[in-house]
């Protein structure tokens, strides 16, 4: 829950601290002034497929397009291959389950705003185990200028190799995602879209064992000592 969540609403950054067993902070995009937006030409009149609303934000770390709102496929997956520091590691998206949030990924790896971003914060402490990545600012309060609703069915769990998105509050997804290398603790509450394949968790583990800086304070984690560079992501 959120209810104990420290919050800034300076009109110029817009941060929720995540209040866990382990009191970790998730911290994501900055000021919001959402406005919807207009499917773009080439999805107009689609009849089949899911239908996605993306709300433009005043975040945006590295500009890229708003993802197609009508159309998006809802069924099946979709596997993705991320360079992560010269490392392999596999995705895999559920497009049935999550079709808008995944269509973002895709929409944003395709653009490549996921390119040469360094992943800003691990956790390895009090019962969460994370990897977060996806701002190219590397501050945790960039997101891509837009974002979007959360698709949660209320049963989440966030076990080693969930692909989750992180979040600023309900319904603010934008690029910020986390993947978890040892199972965690978490409220329901974060977008689970898909998973990581086992060499990549290996990947992620080997980063996760070299530490972290401790600069996000206390129970916080920090940035990681190893490097956590995210090359690139591109269709499996």
């Amino acid at each position: 829950m959120l209810s104990n969540a420290q919050n800034w609403h300076s009109g110029r950054v817009n941060r929720v601290w995540i209040i866990t067993a382990a009191t970790f902070a998730l911290a994501l995009t900055g000021c919001v002034a959402p406005v919807t937006a207009e499917p773009p030409a080439s999805s107009a009149g689609s009849a089949s497929g899911a239908t996605c609303s993306y709300q433009t934000t005043a975040d945006a770390a590295r500009k890229v397009e708003l993802p197609p709102a009508t159309g998006v496929a809802n069924t099946g997956t979709i596997t993705l291959a991320m360079s992560l520091s010269g490392q392999a590691v596999g995705l895999t998206l559920d497009q049935q389950r999550t079709p808008c949030t995944t269509n973002s990924f895709v929409s944003l790896a395709a653009q490549g705003y996921f390119d040469n971003t360094a992943c800003h914060r691990l956790v390895d402490n009090s019962g969460l185990f994370v990897l977060q990545c996806g701002d190219p600012s590397g501050t945790g309060s960039g997101g891509p200028g837009y974002q979007f609703a959360d698709e949660l069915a209320g049963d989440e769990t966030y076990g080693a190799g969930t692909l989750a998105m992180a979040n600023a509050g309900a319904n603010t997804n934008g690029s910020q995602f986390f993947i978890v290398y040892e199972d965690s603790m978490l409220p329901a509450s974060y977008t689970v879209f898909g998973s990581v394949d086992a060499a990549g968790l290996a990947v992620i583990k080997k980063i996760a064992d070299a530490g972290q800086d401790n600069s996000f304070g206390a129970a916080g984690g920090g940035k990681p000592n190893a490097p956590a560079v995210i090359e690139s992501i591109t269709r499996g």
